[in-house]
């Protein structure tokens, strides 16, 4: 794999919120998505943003903790928050303007508050409120206290449809893929950089990697889509399938920034109809190398595309590995890793 995995490159410029888009954040979703967007630009993994806040001192700043953060799965401390940022390399003078921002979040998510009541009973008959007394000469308590009630009526008022939104983010976010779990080619990823957590590996020109799956002997087509990390440019390798030549993954420009894709290739029918087992091999054929984190097999039956296999590559998933009968020749690299989809789900997928 040409690209060093976990920020051997030298750090490169990360790109900056502007100044009105920070000042306008008053809800997690908000901050969330220009987190994200901030990580994407940065283009460094999460295990290099761990080593430069421990270089650092101060925050410490876990891996499954920033996972956590990027994802919307947990509100982070402004400690965490601004060491994150300057893993990022966000310059010292714009952090204040995060500092804020995470403050209006913040805010917003407080509960309304309930030590403010009512202060006297109206000449209407309304009662007073409990712990207010309604003595006429005890009249700098009652407008205090008053003060008090209008204060937290403000708070609720707003705290109200920012916690609805909150709320339908939190859900939201329960869909969001998590490290290590085998869900292929997901459904769907919330949040305009679409994280996603993966491990895989990769291997030079001349290396191979090989499985075996299972389809249907009745299929009339099979497709294979594989993720790759695109931020390694113009990877190219051939196919066969049970030793002929079958198609090939054709090499797909450089993407520094959204490096998830998922690439289809088919394989010719006559290679599949009436196999119930296919071998497949990918060998590489471009200096750039090679990378493979998960494939999803698909197949045609009926006239109907489902899927037929799944392979999860990488070491955390050598169970599955094991069970496709997985091999690598010439591995140079193997590891997780955290990028991004493009913002339009329909530049996922590409042929």
């Amino acid at each position: 794999m040409s690209e060093v995995p976990q920020g051997g490159r030298g750090p490169r410029p990360a790109g900056e919120a502007t100044g009105g888009e920070l000042e306008s954040v008053t809800c997690h979703e908000d901050l969330v998505r220009l987190l994200a967007e901030q990580f994407a630009r940065a283009d460094v993994s999460l295990r290099e943003l761990q080593s430069r806040a421990d270089r650092a001192g101060g925050a410490r700043l876990p891996r499954t903790t920033c996972a956590d953060m990027l994802a919307g799965r947990r509100f982070p401390k402004k400690a965490v928050m601004v060491a994150f940022l300057r893993g990022c390399r966000v310059p010292d003078h714009r952090l204040p303007a995060w500092e804020r921002a995470w403050e209006r979040v913040r805010v917003n998510r407080m509960p309304a508050g309930s030590g403010g009541d009512r202060g006297a009973g109206s000449s209407h008959g309304t009662p007073s409120a409990a712990g207010v007394r309604s003595d006429p000469g005890d009249t700098g308590t009652a407008r205090a206290a008053g003060r008090r009630w209008r204060r937290a009526a403000l708070l609720a008022a707003v705290a109200l449809p920012v916690a609805a939104v909150t709320l339908g983010v939190v859900v939201a976010l329960r869909a969001t893929p998590r490290h290590g779990a085998p869900e292929g080619v997901p459904g769907h990823v919330v949040g305009p950089a679409h994280i996603v957590s993966d491990d895989g590996r990769a291997f030079p020109r001349g290396g191979s990697s090989r499985f075996t799956v299972t389809v249907d002997p009745a299929n009339t087509g099979v497709r294979l889509t594989r993720r790759l990390d695109v931020g390694v440019g113009l990877q190219r390798a051939t196919i066969t399938v049970n030793g002929t030549p079958a198609a090939e993954w054709r090499p797909l420009l450089e993407d520094g920034v959204y490096k998830w894709r998922n690439q289809i290739v088919a394989i010719p029918p006559g290679l599949t109809a009436g196999r119930r087992s296919l071998a497949v091999v990918n060998t590489c054929v471009s200096p750039s190398g090679f990378n493979e984190f998960y494939y999803t097999v698909e197949h045609r039956v009926g006239g109907v595309w489902s899927i037929a296999d799944r392979v999860d590559i990488g070491r955390g998933h050598t169970t599955s590995e094991a069970a496709h009968d997985y091999r690598v020749v010439g591995e140079d690299w193997a590891g997780p890793q955290t990028f991004s989809y493009p913002p339009r789900k329909e530049d996922w997928d590409v042929r």
